[in-house]
């Protein structure tokens, strides 16, 4: 809220902002004193909340919340005092009367004031049990989800600051001093598109920088050819007018020279600090949309704790990774998820105590949340130390249902039998009740994490656990993907649902009832035409191979054939303009680095494309080529590099794409092969022995027959000064082995020389 807002919003607003902040502190320090009543520091944020509460109260006129905060304190004093030791009862009721100071709070809600003196009796009871009768026991409450409401709902984006409503040390427990700022969804969306816009924009500089540097060798051509007439105009005795004017000649061209390097110099320095900049404002931009892990975890300790109570059990959440920062809305996506599996393991993971103690576990059951980064990716464990899953009882559920004959289900793995949880309606209960039993709701837990462009996974020790292991983005505003081509246009899919790209030979396609498949480690897989899902025209042309991806949702696999992969990019998420509706097959869009645009599938829709197509008999047939242009003459490319690694990488890259790859170890190797063979392009690395790169290059340079041989620099020095000196030496494209991934030494061997046929 801010200080405009402030001025502007009723007592009751703030009152119940406050109250909003100080319940949460109010459960997490009684949570903390239910495992160890004595901890002074918990006492004393309890005692100080449920003052500043009573206090607030009573300044607005809420006379239920002065006494229900009134009470509590009393009891967190006592407790302080050494007059009264917190006891399960005591814990019960104080949460109870957290929740009643919430609902007391929000207006209009009708479950707080009708409820007070029934909870002042029980409070009464448990601070002097002979001063009045004991009240029957009040059940904990068990929410479906979190009463306070997380931070995901709200309607904007709040920075991890001090709250905006005033209190005695102006901060929020547990928080710095910094400012508060809200912005709203829209606007900060709209920054991050901008942003992602000018990312792109910078990229754009490359083609510009690479054609000055063709033109200043071309320059460079053109006066050692003028060297050389005057050196024959000289020897043939021509008139001093002529060789003026050549003279003349000659100077202009050595200004140009000066005046055309020095803007080169320019430009890649500006593009160089443009890119620089443009990436720091998009990474302060997302930023911006990063909450704390902790944010989707409001409630849910105590959630797990009154749901185990009211089964009879014990159970704690120990949660690891708190400050794990994730975009809020992948944060919001993910709590319906979790509190699901946090209520599976609490009703079917942990065993009741009796049970416990004679599997000699301790009486109270642990459930572990862990957060962490890895690889761009938000990595989710969730374990419990339970009696984990009867695989014998699970195999006889599968038989009896018929979803796989008792022979096949007897071989199957652990891995295997397991992933039937995650079908629709299966369960292991017997009977149906209020908490979803293991396997009930796990489709729909699973299609959840799908639509986050995750995955998750389950495994089980009998007698010890279950870990669930679920993957998602960090933030769905970019998305890592496999761009192809499809009928001349990129697209883009999501490798959360690609299970891996093959090269499949033309022979090796059959049909099976109509239908094309291939066979893959074990078993056949349908092929489709991603042109005719996507409506895109065939590009005709021979070949003797078919590249394709292979995507996967639950167990069935597809493989889509495309022209060309052009390789992993992370894309920047566009989403597109509402007004046009759901687009068949496509979620979004995205700018590649040169500005152009890129479609994003969506795959579960795809798959339905394809289901509908397979049911109603329309599916093509992928026509296919085995004649090809195996006649047809290559390029060829020299790789110069004295690392085998390297090489051998760069030279099977080449290969597989189709050129004629040639190898050398150092620079004077590479230098005896292009006098004595002819090739298309020139790969070299700089520091190697007996000749490093840049001599290599300037030799090339020198040669009259080899100053227009496409030159590319590989190095592993990013540096400015490095790349300025690869291209004053007259390469035209200079690569840094930090950034050798994906296709873009691919990329640039086609943005030099073209295609290994063309």
């Amino acid at each position: 809220m801010t200080p405009e807002q402030m001025r502007d919003a009723s007592l009751l607003e703030l009152f119940s902002l406050e109250a909003e902040a100080q319940t949460q502190v109010l459960s997490a320090g009684l949570m903390a004193l239910e495992r160890d009543p004595a901890q002074a520091d918990q006492l004393e944020a309890c005692m100080r909340a449920a003052h500043s509460l009573k206090g607030a109260a009573r300044i607005v006129g809420i006379d239920a919340g002065v006494s229900v905060a009134h009470v509590m304190e009393d009891c967190l004093v006592a407790a302080q005092e050494g007059r009264l030791l917190l006891r399960a009862e005591h814990i019960d009721a104080l949460l109870r009367g957290t929740d009643l100071l919430m609902h007391i709070a929000t207006p209009g809600d009708p479950n707080g004031e009708a409820l007070v003196p029934a909870f002042l009796q029980q409070m009464a009871s448990l601070l002097d049990p002979g001063a009045a009768p004991a009240a029957p026991p009040l059940a904990p409450t068990v929410p479906d989800v979190p009463l306070s409401p997380p931070a995901s709902a709200l309607p904007a984006i709040e920075a991890e600051a001090e709250a905006a409503v005033p209190r005695k040390s102006g901060k929020r427990a547990g928080e710095g001093g910094e400012r508060v700022l809200r912005v709203t969804a829209d606007r900060l969306n709209s920054l991050l598109d901008l942003s992602s816009k000018s990312l792109v924009e910078t990229q754009r500089l490359k083609p510009y920088l690479a054609t000055l540097q063709r033109l200043k060798r071309m320059h460079g051509q053109g006066m050692r050819a003028l060297d050389g007439l005057k050196t024959q105009l000289e020897a043939s005795g021509q008139s001093p007018e002529v060789l003026d004017a050549l003279a003349q000649t000659q100077r202009l061209l050595l200004e140009t020279q000066q005046i055309l390097q020095q803007q080169a110099a320019d430009l890649d320095e500006f593009g160089w600090q443009a890119s620089q900049r443009a990436q720091l404002l998009y990474d302060t931009a997302l930023a911006c949309r990063m909450r704390p892990f902790a944010d989707v975890l409001t409630g849910q300790s105590r959630m797990v704790r009154d749901l185990g109570r009211s089964l009879g059990k014990q159970v704690q959440l120990q949660i690891e990774g708190e400050k794990t920062q994730v975009d809020r809305d992948v944060l919001e996506k993910l709590e319906a998820p979790l509190t699901h599996l946090l209520r599976n393991a609490v009703d079917h993971g942990v065993e009741l105590p009796e049970r416990r103690l004679l599997a000699r576990k301790p009486e109270t059951g642990t459930i572990r949340l862990r957060a962490s980064h890895q690889a761009g990716l938000l990595m989710l464990e969730l374990s419990d130390d339970g009696a984990g899953i009867d695989l014998e009882r699970l195999k006889r559920n599968i038989v009896e249902r018929g979803l796989s004959p008792a022979d096949t289900v007897a071989q199957m793995s652990e891995e295997e039998l397991l992933s039937f949880l995650f079908l629709p309606g299966f369960s292991l209960r017997d009977k149906v009740t209020e908490v979803s039993g293991r396997g009930v709701g796990l489709d729909a837990v699973q299609h959840m994490v799908r639509e986050l462009r995750g995955s998750i996974g389950l495994s089980q020790v009998p007698g010890q656990g279950c870990r669930f292991q679920l993957e998602v983005p960090l933030t769905l505003s970019v998305v890592r993907s496999l761009v192809v081509e499809v009928g001349d246009e990129a697209y883009a899919f999501p490798l959360a649902h690609i299970e891996r790209t093959l090269e499949v030979a033309a022979d090796d396609i059959v049909q099976i009832e109509g239908r094309q498949h291939f066979w893959h480690e074990g078993r056949h897989i349908g092929l489709v035409a991603a042109s005719q899902l996507l409506n895109r025209p065939t590009v005709q042309g021979e070949a003797s191979s078919l590249r394709v991806v292979v995507i996967r949702e639950r167990e069935q696999l597809y493989g889509v054939a495309v022209e060309r992969l052009v390789g992993e990019r992370v894309l920047v998420v566009m989403p597109l303009d509402p007004r046009l509706g759901k687009v068949q097959d496509i979620s979004a869009g995205a700018l590649l680095d040169d500005g152009s645009v890129v479609l994003i599938v969506d795959v579960e829709d795809l798959l339905r494309s394809v289901e509908k197509l397979l049911s109603t008999g329309r599916l093509e047939r992928i026509e296919h080529g085995v004649q090809g242009a195996r006649g047809a003459s290559r390029k060829r490319v020299l790789v110069v590099d004295d690392s085998l690694t390297v090489r051998e990488l760069q030279r099977k890259l080449l290969s597989n794409r189709g050129y004629d790859v040639a190898v050398a170890v150092d620079g004077m190797d590479g230098w005896n092969a292009l006098r004595n063979e002819t090739f298309d392009l020139l790969i070299t690395d700089i520091d190697m022995p007996r000749m490093d790169g840049i001599e290599l290059v300037t030799l090339v340079r020198r040669d009259q027959r080899l100053q227009s041989l496409p030159v590319m620099v590989v190095s592993y020095k990013d540096r400015e000064e490095d790349r300025r000196r690869g291209l004053d030496a007259g390469a035209d494209y200079y690569l840094a082995k930090a950034s050798f991934h994906d296709d873009a030494l691919l990329d640039a061997v086609v943005e030099l020389i073209g295609s290994a046929q063309g």
